[in-house]
């Protein structure tokens, strides 16, 4: 590789991973072609990127992002999957792969430019995704709704029970006991 193409695979690498918020340093040693293929479809599919990088050269791409932190973890058969939108989505893609595929490891994580110990990424696969805590809070904010045309609907009926109830002990009767008498008659 000569300087020309160093300095176009970091500045490449600058603006992927470079820009990313959210991002996973993963150890791949051992992984087959179709496996790659099928990690790559998995994290493609939530809108984020999966790069294999050379150590030396994603670290001069980095070197101004909060993802020097991870600067020890460089080392070895190194891939980045990153991503500028959902965190949650991408570990759970993640996790389920290194699942079905021993021999991915994670070797750390920056989330929201923050960095997270490679322990830590399981307990982020498991929280819930975006969309499941939107909905989960708007049927919070719509159940005191609810309750409160629940209560007031209840008078209404009741009362319309009892006049009803009134009617019958009068000798008003109901619509369906008139029409049982005809049908007898």
């Amino acid at each position: 590789m000569n300087r020309e193409e160093k300095a176009s695979a970091i500045s490449e690498l600058g603006e992927g991973i470079g820009q990313a918020t959210n991002a996973f340093v993963i150890a791949f040693k051992g992984i087959t072609v179709p496996q790659v293929t099928e990690l790559r479809r998995q994290v493609r599919d939530t809108n984020s990127t999966y790069v294999v990088v050379k150590n030396t050269l994603a670290l001069i791409a980095v070197k101004d992002s909060p993802l020097t932190a991870l600067k020890d973890q460089f080392t070895g058969p190194t891939a980045v999957a990153f991503n500028r939108t959902d965190a949650v989505a991408l570990a759970k893609a993640l996790t389920k792969f290194a699942k079905d595929v021993p021999s991915i490891s994670f070797k750390g994580a920056m989330l929201n430019g923050q960095i997270v110990p490679a322990d830590q990424i399981q307990a982020i696969a498991n929280l819930p995704s975006r969309e499941e805590l939107i909905s989960k809070l708007l049927f919070l904010m719509q159940s005191p709704i609810r309750g409160l045309a629940i209560v007031l609907n209840a008078n209404i009926r009741n009362i319309a029970v009892v006049l009803s109830e009134i009617a019958k002990q009068r000798g008003g009767g109901s619509s369906d006991e008139a029409t049982a008498t005809e049908a007898n008659a």
